[in-house]
């Protein structure tokens, strides 16, 4: 995957990342209300040697002695005499293991200072133990020193501790970040995650890719066409710049390029299930064409639901299967579709009741190597996946272009489809890709998007009288 590939992932997931960041924040607000409160009450006391007040040699001298000796001095910070003190000079109920861990004896990088830090539930009582501390080590030092005879060195407490004004435990400013971090991390796993089993097509390079047959067609999802379908007008100046008129004129485009020395004259569209818009899809693809100048015949061939007729409002009695059955004749059912003249609509005519032996038979090949003589022929055919009508067609056509609905096909559904149309040895001219976002997180549609000069439909000039 490239790094677009992941910027693509957290953008179509950026809502449950949202969510789950939220969620560790609030997590994070929530363990920190549940734990007890803890200050902490710094004091300091500095060793010094007595009678170093001389000359600049002599308190030299003192000064090396004191700094040789404070390291010493940390060890009686955790000696159960001085938690004893503490215990005695507080009247605590306390023993002094559990009063040794709550204070931390340190002395600063070259100084000669013993640092007493005592953490306690009440700023007060954090106070009294950080000054009872230090004068209990200061009753155990000079008991030391004064055993040995004169003390070399002493330690003069500084100045009293101060009351803490905010615990220094729970941290929730760090509790709250790392919350973030955490729910952050969730959120981005779980957007891979739904990608990974996110079996369903979105993207044109995901079809490439797994399929191996290429994109001939990125149609974008429309407002006009939820939930009916609609014929395009793209002799009309405001629907043709429309984009999604816009981007079958690039279908129109890319299938005549698909073969340079033999383009395709006839070509069935289909698609794996019904509801992917193949219908619609191959009726504004033979308006295209016919808009461009090219006869174009557009054969229903789903005689199981047809759609054409309907699509174009067009009588539905007679069609395909009069055609086939010898009942009429070509000409006397076909039907003009367009302003421009240029599209014929063949409707499917009565139901039979074996539609894949009809397709399959020797007169619907004559009737479309007949019609590829002076036209372009587009067949709109049934899904590929319940019945083989479209795979049978396909053989006998120039090949097929299969239609998915992105975020509605999945995988599966696609090279089954693929599958079945090479069983029958047709051939895949391209897959089409519909109903893509244009807008959000799952947005994939790379096509026609200028608006402006260019899209927007000229004002009229009055004619000079």
């Amino acid at each position: 995957m490239e790094l677009r590939d992941y910027l693509r992932i957290v953008r179509a997931h950026w809502l449950g990342i949202l969510l789950l960041t939220l969620l560790g924040v609030v997590a994070a607000w929530g363990w920190t209300l549940t734990q007890p409160r803890v200050y902490t009450a710094t004091t300091t006391g500095i060793v010094s040697a007595p009678g170093t007040g001389g000359d600049l040699g002599t308190r030299l001298v003192g000064d090396q002695l004191a700094q040789s000796v404070v390291k010493s001095y940390l060890e009686i910070g955790a000696w159960r005499s001085v938690a004893e003190y503490a215990i005695d000079d507080l009247r605590l109920q306390a023993t002094p293991e559990s009063l040794v861990g709550k204070v931390d004896v340190t002395n600063p990088s070259g100084t000669v200072a013993l640092r007493v830090a005592a953490n306690a539930g009440s700023p007060s009582d954090a106070r009294n133990l950080a000054e009872s501390w230090l004068r209990g080590m200061i009753a155990e030092i000079e008991q030391l020193e004064s055993s040995e005879g004169q003390a070399a060195v002493t330690v003069v407490p500084g100045d009293s501790a101060r009351l803490p004004t905010a615990p220094s435990s729970p941290n929730t400013k760090l509790s709250l970040a790392l919350g973030a971090l955490v729910g952050l991390a969730l959120g981005l796993g779980y957007a891979v995650l739904r990608h990974v089993l996110d079996l369903r097509v979105r993207h044109a390079r995901d079809i490439e890719r797994v399929s191996g047959v290429s994109v001939i067609g990125t149609l974008p999802a429309v407002r006009e066409l939820a939930g009916h379908r609609k014929v395009l007008t793209f002799t009309g100046r405001a629907e043709a710049a429309s984009p999604l008129a816009e981007a079958t004129r690039e279908l129109r485009t890319n299938l005549r390029f698909i073969d340079i020395d033999s383009p395709p004259r006839a070509i069935v569209v289909t698609s794996p299930i019904p509801g992917d818009g193949k219908s619609t899809i191959a009726a504004n693809l033979a308006l295209s064409i016919a808009a461009s100048g090219e006869q174009v015949v557009l054969i229903d061939a789903d005689l199981r639901r047809p759609m054409v007729a309907s699509l174009f409002n067009l009588p539905e009695g007679a069609g395909l299967t009069d055609v086939l059955t010898g009942r009429a004749t070509f000409d006397e059912v076909a039907q003009i579709a367009d302003a421009t003249r240029n599209l014929v609509v063949l409707a499917a005519g009565r139901t039979p009741p074996n539609p894949s032996e009809v397709l399959g038979s020797r007169k619907m090949r004559e009737l479309i190597e007949q019609l590829t003589r002076h036209a372009f022929v587009i067949i709109d055919s049934p899904p590929v996946l319940p019945v083989t009508d479209a795979a049978v067609l396909a053989h006998s056509a120039d090949g097929a272009v299969l239609v998915v609905s992105a975020g509605k096909t999945t995988f599966d559904m696609m090279g089954k489809a693929l599958e079945n149309l090479g069983k029958a040895r047709a051939r895949p001219l391209g897959v089409v890709l519909n109903k893509v976002p244009r807008t959000g997180g799952q947005a994939g549609y790379y096509g026609y998007q200028y608006t402006g000069e260019y899209t927007a439909a000229p004002e009229r000039v009055p004619a000079p009288a």
